[in-house]
């Protein structure tokens, strides 16, 4: 028992009675138990909304309930009858809110008012929807250079908004887009468009029923993607092997319990969803699939020897492939001993994975942020895409590349044009389209947008949705590069840390929620979002909006676009009239669009296409392409290693249970055995006594980098857990400060949240500041 909380192991299956009761008692506590619960009947549902929690895409089949916990905890976290109005602001400084918990700030409730900061003193005070765009536009018309601005988005964003946002931008001049995307799947979209041309999945949502393995990579659904569990247990229910690689044993990976059974509810029954589960260590996937693949060349050998049935695809591989020979002489050239060393697996645990992995004739490969936040993420997903090449399954049914993203529609907002990095052909469209000069240079993603702030280049920040100020690593350096900044500008629903980390200026613009209703002058507007599989959904709210000084996120882009820019390069007030004019523009500029509004009216929505699935290579040569990347020679910086700094541990930073991105529903972990606190460090239990601490223990997390900064945070819990010899997990955004800002992937500039190299210390008597109760 700790003295904040309680540990406590837990040996229930995932989701069953104890989601049924979470669900619950985040219905009950938003304080609009009746209107919500009618808004969670229509979360996923035809003419409904869409869930504004994951991109999982949703099942083709018709279900009362199509939402699942962290789906319901999202819909009732945001439609909430508590509100923060201009007497809170009036009530609490800005220095007093800072002291206050994360989960403290956001449980205060909806933001009704748009408020300007007040440095004098120090509290937000109401302004004017009109002021505040003029304030903007001031601003950025004051600026010596459009690229000493930075335009953030998170993955909440719908299409309509991001595209109109992109369009504001680009006709201000600059490409400046740090996004939610730099901090999680950037390496799925290099990997995969460096080898198959096309940066999304290949998979849609029927393949995972005819798929005969599912091998799930660095990937926590039971937390991040609830919903993912039902295809994975069906999967195993008819024959199918579900096959998991995590450092930690997770219980949604390992037993599943529907709530929506009655008899398995009340016989308390569970299915697995797994039929083998493997524990690599932290950045360890790309020796165990690189081990994989050396075992497939292996029976390969021995089968062309033996005049048997070959292993690889051959007919695949000479019709759609080139760069073979180079990756076999690859996979030649590594030795069993770095791949047994670097995985942390044995050669027999890899040789029974792709053993699995060569029975089946579909498979379909998943990965998410264990995959993509480490330095060699797009070798490793590279990697992925060899394996699956060498057996033909990519481009048919049943088979084929699922990076699982994140926020509901982090994949739309790249789809609509927010990249600082942009293709030609978009910027061509846009150009042809609206006839102004599109800028080539490329801008800013999220680290170099920091960097930008820390160095004063940058003077003006606006976030479309998200807590930049949390999300982002090296928490104290990103505070204090915003605190740089003449003006920053939050566009939220709710208070969050990045409305206490104010530019000279700063504002809260209150948007409404994926759950309330849009009204503009033509009747009450649909929204778009594009899942996981490349579904485009359309969105409707369902609730009355919280304050009558809420505008929609489209209607606040374009609010600012028009006092920056006049209407250049459109007419922002008769786009907002109707958001099927955004459509129109959509439909105009990104292929798969064609005729956008008709094909939205199709219940479900409509799939964008995928040409790597139709076995069409956007490639330069025109044809899959195997990666050819050695192994790291070692993980851990070689800087660090020269300096004889040998890390107790490696973390990596993750969610809890009640918690999406840096939202925190509440303090309890279930699947963890964790309630009531968040400061706690998850460590083997041998490390645990090899460190000299006990379970229990308070600890300070010192992270270890080349520039010698320091970076500590205290008074954390070690918690004995499942998980490999010499690796360490915990939550952010509480471990953000410790991920350096320079600690990015290969090419990626990602952080590398999942490999952090870290020192104990026995903490001091704990001085934190208690949060308040709520």
């Amino acid at each position: 028992m700790s003295d904040s909380g309680r540990i406590k192991p837990y040996s229930a299956p995932a989701a069953g009675w104890g989601a049924l009761k979470s669900v619950t008692k985040a219905w009950v506590s938003s304080e609009k138990p009746l209107k919500n619960l009618r808004a969670m009947l229509k979360t996923n549902q035809d003419q409904g909304f869409d869930c504004p929690g994951c991109a999982w895409g949703e099942s083709p089949e018709k279900h009362m309930v199509k939402f699942c916990e962290n789906g319901a905890k999202a819909v009732n976290w945001e439609s909430t009858g508590r509100l923060v109005t201009p007497a809170f602001f009036a009530k609490h400084a800005v220095s007093q809110l800072r002291k206050q918990s994360d989960y403290w700030l956001e449980y205060q409730g909806r933001i009704t008012h748009p408020m300007r900061y007040d440095a004098l003193t120090d509290h937000y005070i109401p302004i004017n929807w009109d002021e505040a765009f003029a304030l903007i536009a001031r601003h950025l018309n004051g600026l010596e250079s459009p690229n000493q601005a930075e335009f953030y988005t998170s993955g909440r964003a719908s299409n309509e908004a991001a595209y109109l946002y992109q369009l504001f931008v680009r006709a201000l001049g600059t490409n400046n887009f740090p996004d939610c995307s730099n901090m999680c799947h950037e390496a799925s979209g290099q990997g995969m468009a460096s080898t198959i041309g096309v940066g999304k999945g290949t998979v849609v949502f029927s393949d995972f029923a005819k798929a005969d393995a599912i091998f799930v990579i660095g990937q926590n659904p039971g937390t991040n993607h609830p919903r993912m569990l039902e295809p994975l247990r069906e999967a195993v229910e008819r024959g199918a092997q579900v096959v998991c690689f995590n450092p930690l044993k997770e219980r949604g990976l390992q037993r599943f319990q529907h709530p929506q059974h009655p008899l398995e509810m009340l016989s308390n029954g569970s299915e697995p969803t797994n039929t083998a589960y493997f524990c690599p260590k932290l950045g360890g996937d790309m020796a165990a699939l690189r081990g994989m693949a050396k075992f497939l060349l292996q029976w390969e050998r021995e089968a062309q020897a033996d005049g048997q049935s070959p292993v690889f695809d051959h007919e695949f591989i000479q019709a759609h492939t080139q760069g073979l020979d180079a990756y076999l002489a690859e996979v030649d050239a590594t030795s069993w001993q770095h791949i047994v060393e670097q995985s942390g697996l044995s050669q027999a645990d890899i040789e029974l994975a792709a053993n699995m992995f060569c029975r089946a004739d579909k498979v379909i490969m998943c990965w998410a942020m264990g995959i993509t936040q480490h330095k060699h993420s797009v070798a490793t997903v590279q990697e992925i895409v060899n394996l699956q090449l060498l057996r033909g399954n990519v481009g048919k049914p049943g088979a084929g590349l699922s990076p699982v993203r994140g926020h509901s529609n982090v994949q739309g907002d790249r789809t609509m044009g927010i990249n600082e990095v942009p293709p030609d052909w978009f910027l061509d469209a846009i150009e042809q389209r609206f006839q102004f000069q599109v800028p080539r240079q490329h801008g800013h993603n999220t680290v170099q947008a920091i960097q930008a702030m820390e160095a004063r280049q940058a003077k003006v920040f606006i976030g479309l949705g998200g807590n930049f100020a949390q999300a982002t690593p090296d928490t104290p350096r990103t505070h204090a590069a915003l605190q740089n900044c003449d003006l920053t500008v939050q566009i939220s629903t709710k208070l969050n840390r990045s409305h206490l980390t104010t530019g000279h200026d700063a504002l809260i613009l209150p948007c409404l929620g994926r759950t309330e209703v849009d009204m503009q002058e033509s009747g009450q507007q649909g929204i778009t979002v594009e899942d996981t599989f490349s579904m485009v959904h359309l969105s409707y709210g369902q609730l009355p909006p919280c304050s009558e000084q809420l505008r929609s996120e489209p209607a606040i882009v374009a609010g600012i676009a028009k006092a920056t820019l006049g209407n250049h390069p459109v007419n922002w007030h008769e786009l907002i009239a109707d958001y099927s004019r955004i459509r129109d523009l959509i439909a105009d500029t990104i292929p798969g669009f064609a005729d956008f509004n008709v094909r939205l009216q199709h219940p479900g929505g409509f799939h964008l296409g995928n040409a790597a699935a139709e076995r069409r290579w956007n490639t330069q040569s025109g044809k899959a392409t195997f990666g050819q990347s050695p192994l790291p020679s070692q993980l851990v910086n070689d800087k660090i290693l020269a300096r004889g700094d040998k890390p107790d541990l490696i973390l990596q930073t993750l969610r809890s249970h009640d918690q999406y991105n840096t939202t925190l529903y509440g303090l309890d972990d279930r699947y963890r055995g964790v309630f009531g606190l968040r400061e706690v460090l998850f460590v083997n239990e041998e490390d645990i006594q090899r460190l000299g601490f006990a379970a229990g223990d308070k600890v300070d997390i010192v992270s270890l980098w080349e520039d010698g900064r320091e970076r500590r945070i205290s008074s954390f819990e070690l918690v004995a857990y499942d998980t490999p010899s010499g690796q360490a997990a915990a939550y952010y955004p509480e471990t953000n400060p410790l991920v350096p800002l320079e600690s990015y992937g290969d090419g990626t500039y990602t952080p590398t949240s999942k490999f952090i190299a870290i020192k104990l210390e026995k903490s001091a008597p704990d001085k934190r500041i208690a949060s308040a109760k709520v």
